[in-house]
């Protein structure tokens, strides 16, 4: 495998903590990480001379050299690990857990978040990571659990507000990693609320939501007061019309009226 010659010059670094939105976060993690280990390198459409569609890796072709092609990539998703963000503290802390692993790690990066003001965060200027394989509670509560990830937290989170309002106690879970699931945590809302909302953006059938459901059927079936529910994308390709993409992922309002549902059963 060739590796990039890392330049004498230094281009654009970003500044290291301080007040970042979600992809300045992002941006931070991977150079923070290709500047304390020469064998890091990207892979991905438009990284190079370009620095991404969301400019995530700007500069860094000119700090570390020039891009190549990989030959091969991973055949075998044996061991393979997932993570996906929602908010900026993870998701610098999760890319460079992810950078660290020893094994292959997905990184999925919601482009909605990139610089959503909302979500705009000081995080440390000291070196820190985020565990792979562990969940966070965001919100916590008693009525109702939301199970999530990804952009998906924020609706959860407005929604939950919502249904403070109306005397609903709603617990949101961000799994953050995907694959290893948090189980522990995913049970320990399960049984602590007795009532389960799965939401994800993946269309419903074969979607994560599934795999969450089955394992919270079989070790927390006893604890249910009501059938585990999921919310997700309509089982169709994501449409290129703006109304119709809003149509086909879950919003707020499908949140609201799922929990609804749940709470009433």
């Amino acid at each position: 495998m060739s590796t990039a010659t890392k330049k004498d010059h230094k281009s654009n670094r970003p500044e290291r903590g301080g007040t970042v939105t979600f992809v300045e976060a992002i941006r931070q993690g991977i150079w923070e990480e290709m500047e304390s280990d020469p064998a890091v390198f990207c892979i991905g459409e438009d990284v190079g001379a370009y620095g991404g569609a969301f400019k995530v890796t700007d500069g860094l072709l000119d700090e570390f050299g020039a891009a190549l092609n990989a030959e091969a990539f991973f055949q075998n998703t044996a061991g393979l690990k997932m993570v996906e963000p929602s908010t900026a503290y993870d998701a610098k802390g999760l890319i460079k857990a992810a950078i660290r692993d020893p094994d292959p790690v997905l990184y999925f990066e919601h482009k909605k978040l990139y610089r959503l003001p909302r979500l705009r965060a000081e995080i440390p200027e000291d070196d820190y990571v985020v565990e792979i394989g562990k969940a966070k509670v965001v919100k916590e509560g008693r009525d109702l659990s939301i199970i999530t990830f990804g952009a998906q937290v924020l609706n959860a989170l407005d929604a939950a507000e919502e249904l403070e309002r109306e005397g609903l106690d709603v617990e949101v879970v961000d799994l953050r990693t995907l694959a290893p699931m948090d189980k522990d945590a995913i049970l320990a809302s399960a049984k602590k609320t007795s009532r389960v909302l799965i939401l994800h953006e993946a269309s419903r059938t074969g979607g994560i939501g599934g795999e969450i459901a089955a394992t919270i059927s079989e070790e927390a079936f006893e604890w249910l007061d009501a059938p585990v529910v999921r919310l997700a994308a309509t089982d169709t390709p994501v449409p290129y019309s703006p109304p119709l993409e809003e149509y086909h992922l879950p919003q707020v309002r499908d949140v609201l009226a799922a929990s609804r549902r749940l709470a009433a059963y």
